[in-house]
């Protein structure tokens, strides 16, 4: 079963908005459209992923403290699983299913969530649901790193976007767009 914190704790984001759904609509979906259903059954196993909604300043920190960028990003993913043990992770479960797996912390920055939703032309939970998206398939063990990782990992959340009714946010053809997810605001800025 999955089971996500969503903490608002930093940043102007409107307490009005059901922020924990969207969140868990957009998790479940990268889970599933990862292929990792089994992480969502109704089971002991308790599969768990914190996710923080700060701004910018607490992300800056974040980004400078464990990867040394001293500049805010949108989302930050700190996967507790190795990639290969995350590949692993549903037969754990099929073998021990009253096992709790931490996945790990995602965190988001306000400001910049909404400057590029703005630079965009989409709306804040669209571009939050894509980024949740983008951050929960690092914590299974996907990365960008190299041009086919990038290209496989852009479709892999667009067809899961495309499930939840949101368009192709790399409809522009930008080779290694998903790269640009992760970069630190001004520097994504200097993408095409």
């Amino acid at each position: 079963m999955l089971d996500i914190d969503c903490d608002i704790v930093a940043g102007d984001w409107d307490e009005r908005q059901d922020w924990d759904g969207l969140a868990n609509r957009a998790i479940a979906a990268a889970i599933a459209g990862a292929g990792h259903e089994a992480l969502l059954a109704e089971t002991a196993a308790l599969v768990e992923i914190s996710l923080r909604l700060t701004d910018d300043e607490e992300i800056r920190r974040l980004n400078r403290d464990y990867r040394g960028k001293d500049k805010p990003t949108n989302i930050l993913s700190f996967p507790m699983l190795a990639p290969e043990d995350a590949a692993g992770i549903a037969d754990a479960i099929a073998a021990d299913d009253a096992m709790d797996i931490l996945l790990g912390d995602l965190a988001v920055a306000h400001e910049t969530l909404v400057s590029e939703a703005a630079q965009k032309g989409i709306s804040v939970k669209d571009h939050l649901t894509h980024l949740l998206v983008h951050g929960t398939l690092h914590l299974l063990g996907h990365d960008h790193q190299e041009d086919s990782e990038a290209e496989a990992m852009e479709a892999l959340e667009t067809r899961i976007l495309d499930g939840l009714g949101i368009a192709d946010p790399y409809a522009d053809g930008t080779p290694g767009a998903a790269s640009a997810l992760s970069a630190p605001a001004d520097e994504m800025d200097e993408r095409p």
